[in-house]
């Protein structure tokens, strides 16, 4: 998937012109979003809310194909002399999704659930918000959870801060029998791993990092 052609299709569609007194920026539109697709590509999912703080909508969404799922986040600007759209961001999401991700927009944090895998599934939440000096979104917290779906194996689970660098694990333990079957947590563990900026871009794979905070001394 092109992920830059498909930004450079957004930024150059024309949505920049003279700023108006203050009406808002209204979103991009669904039919714009599918006019963008190539042969085999759907919008899995959007979700449009102010991320940026500066009144106008930015809109979130991620373009599907069999083979690869790609998040992009488009902003809002506004200047004296025009207004229009901006990349903030993209990433790749796993390809074997178990549904369509989770978009929401509260408090100007994007958070995106997604859940991936088969019988042993991986599900993931990603936190952003806008960088106060870049028009990017920067990664504020990552949970990951690796657990049976049958309950056939115990799981791990992490909760990351970036910005306070505040890591939480547990172990999820399979406790009972047949339909009874559930998770434990048990020996749950606090510890720090302070972080440079983390830019959508650069967002780390949810896997690695769970493994390599259950793993860490």
């Amino acid at each position: 998937m092109r992920s830059l052609g498909f930004i450079a299709a957004l930024l150059l569609s024309g949505t920049a012109h003279a700023a108006p007194a203050r009406p808002p920026l209204p979103p991009i539109t669904d039919q714009f979003l599918l006019d963008q697709l190539e042969l085999g590509e759907e919008i899995e999912g959007r979700a449009d809310g102010d991320l940026n703080g500066d009144g106008d909508t930015d809109t979130v969404f991620v373009v599907a194909s069999p083979h690869e799922r790609h998040l992009y986040v488009v902003l809002s600007y506004r200047s004296e002399v025009d207004i229009g759209h901006q990349s903030g961001g993209d990433f790749k999401l796993a390809p074997d999704a178990l549904g369509a991700a989770e978009l929401s927009i509260a408090k100007g944090v994007l958070t995106v659930k997604d859940l991936t895998g088969g019988t042993t599934a991986l599900s993931a939440t990603y936190r952003y918000r806008a960088d106060k000096v870049q028009p990017k979104m920067r990664l504020i917290g990552l949970d990951a959870t690796v657990y049976s779906r049958t309950y056939a194996h115990d799981g791990d689970e992490m909760s990351w801060n970036l910005v306070t660098g505040d890591i939480v694990t547990s172990l999820l333990k399979v406790t009972g029998d047949g339909e009874d079957r559930s998770y434990d947590t048990l020996y749950t563990r606090k510890f720090k791993r302070p972080s440079k900026p983390v830019f959508m871009e650069d967002t780390p794979d949810p896997e690695l990092e769970l493994v390599g905070a259950t793993k860490a001394k």
